[in-house]
């Protein structure tokens, strides 16, 4: 059984689609990068898969105690998140939030788990130092560490390299293709086919063209496209 599975589905907003008879899944350690053109509807996926958006037809299941709470999720930043005035610490300790629901304080669990992921992520030498100050690198890092306290089962990255300079980018794709080989279920938003080629198990390429696959049915599909 599949942890999502995605039929037939339509996305947009109010009565306007963007995107119709989408339908794929996603299997426990699947590493699924999502591709297409810009206004395509990739992070309107996302959204969808995240509950924050419903879809305008057809259906998401979810399964293996999977629910759209227990997905960790890292957005694209804005300016003014990139500015926000919190520690390493409190930041990566807010990802334990939405786990069992509202709660007021952080239990000694939430705190071994948020410092277990700031070593995963190597960022235990920054938990006091302020999140603004870091570099794009050292927050993606941060953010990370946050979303991995909210699951260890799926992460949705969108765009996680944006803005990030080549050696730095590298470094990124290689952690969460660590993470991915420890077992985290990843679903990745790329504007990169090379590098998505090179690390997805899965490509879904949404847009003008529908196409859900293996990496090498995309691979063998593009090649066909330019003989």
């Amino acid at each position: 059984m599949p942890q999502i599975k995605c039929t037939d589905l339509s996305l947009g907003y109010g009565s306007q689609e963007i995107l119709t008879g989408l339908s794929f899944e996603v299997n426990a350690g699947d590493y699924l990068c999502i591709v297409g053109e810009n206004g395509s509807g990739k992070t309107t996926l996302m959204k969808t898969l995240l509950g924050l958006n419903k879809p305008l037809s057809g259906s998401i299941e979810f399964s293996d105690g999977v629910t759209s709470r227990k997905i960790g999720y890292l957005p694209q930043q804005t300016d003014v998140q990139r500015d926000f005035p919190a520690s390493v610490q409190e930041i990566v300790l807010s990802g334990c939030l939405g786990r069992d629901g509202f709660r007021p304080f952080y239990s000694k669990a939430d705190k071994a788990l948020a410092a277990q992921n700031m070593e995963r992520m190597n960022i235990t030498k920054l938990k006091k130092r302020c999140y603004r100050e870091l570099s794009g690198g050292q927050q993606q890092r941060v953010l990370l560490a946050r979303a991995l306290c909210a699951t260890e089962k799926i992460l949705l990255l969108d765009e996680p390299v944006a803005g990030l300079d080549p050696k730095v980018t590298a470094d990124m794709y290689e952690l969460i293709d660590s993470l991915n080989k420890d077992g985290v279920t990843i679903i990745m938003i790329s504007h990169d086919v090379d590098k998505a080629v090179q690390y997805a198990s899965h490509i879904l390429h949404i847009g003008s063209e529908l196409f859900f696959g293996t990496r090498d049915e995309y691979i063998a599909k593009e090649g066909a496209h330019h003989d």
